[in-house]
């Protein structure tokens, strides 16, 4: 047991010697593969958090968007507030809030410093209504439709061009992430597999010569897993470090920017360990199956 851990040990470092050997020994391939996936996953990462915070400033405004919806009236305010059973069974609607003739006065005199202006105004003149507040804004015109469909309900003030703008927004980002990301995917894959079956051309004397003194595939093909692997680690934690410092700088200006009270960022933090676990995934991912393809018809001896 003891011989077959040491032999197991011996193999190990033999593959990550080998590995980084082909990694330096490829020299420019190596940076440029590299710099190729670093980019491409920066990229990722760039398109990736575009789309989170997109979703972040729709949650903002789902949260403090109201579709406001105005009772008739005609009713008196004990059948004003019989409504509200209705409004809370309608599908999205999250909390529904009563608010009387009485409080719509006063929020309306409260914006103005001068109260004395307001002195001869009935609270008559203003109606009872609702704050209706929504799960989804995708969903904001069937909403719309229903609230303004209850009895009772004579008019209904919502932000539809605004809601279906923020889900245009996101669509359109979603898919353009995804169309990227599979992309930068092939991309990566593609220099993966061309700088491994480089260096494995480069040795195909060597690995021939291997096989027929009987060593095993696995033997053959692991330093240059190793080599995807390194290569693929190396690309991650630069990209993952770079897109920390495009990230930091992104948010500075985004936070001094004249939008800055109507857009706010989603703190790395909140994104950092999967990032960098998604990030060491993708390197890993490419450098197995980049390295496992471009080897393959070198060991049919």
């Amino acid at each position: 047991m003891n011989n077959t851990n040491s032999h197991r040990n011996v193999h190990f470092w033999y593959y990550i010697k080998e590995g980084f050997l082909s990694v330096v020994k490829n020299g420019f391939k190596s940076f440029a593969l590299i710099f190729t996936m670093t980019a491409c996953m920066i990229i990722m990462g760039c398109f990736a958090l575009l789309s989170l915070n997109v979703r972040n400033v729709i949650s903002k405004f789902e949260n403090e968007n109201i579709i406001l919806a105005y009772v008739d009236e005609r009713l008196e305010e004990a059948n004003a507030v019989s409504i509200k059973s209705d409004l809370v069974k309608i599908p999205n609607v999250t909390e529904v809030n009563f608010v009387s003739r009485k409080e719509a006065m006063d929020s309306f005199v409260a914006q103005y410093p001068d109260k004395t202006r307001f002195v001869d105004i009935d609270e008559s003149v203003f109606r009872h209504r609702y704050q209706i507040y929504i799960e989804d804004v995708s969903l904001m015109e069937e909403t719309y439709s229903a609230v303004n469909s209850v009895a009772g309900i004579v008019k209904v003030n919502a932000n539809l061009t605004i809601a279906a703008g923020f889900v245009t927004l996101q669509r359109i980002v979603t898919v353009v992430s995804l169309g990227l990301i599979a992309i930068l995917l092939v991309i990566s894959l593609f220099m993966m597999t061309n700088t491994i079956r480089i260096a494995a051309y480069d040795r195909r004397s060597e690995i021939a010569i291997m096989r027929m003194v009987g060593a095993t595939k696995r033997f053959i093909r692991n330093p240059f897993l190793f080599e995807g692997f390194i290569l693929g680690i190396v690309a991650a934690m630069l990209a993952f470090i770079l897109q920390i410092v495009l990230y930091h700088f992104v948010t500075i200006k985004a936070a001094s920017a004249a939008t800055a009270s109507l857009i706010s960022t989603v703190p790395f933090s909140v994104v950092t360990v999967p990032m960098l676990i998604i990030f060491g995934a993708i390197g890993l991912g490419v450098g197995f199956i980049g390295s496992g393809t471009a080897i393959r018809k070198y060991l049919k001896v």
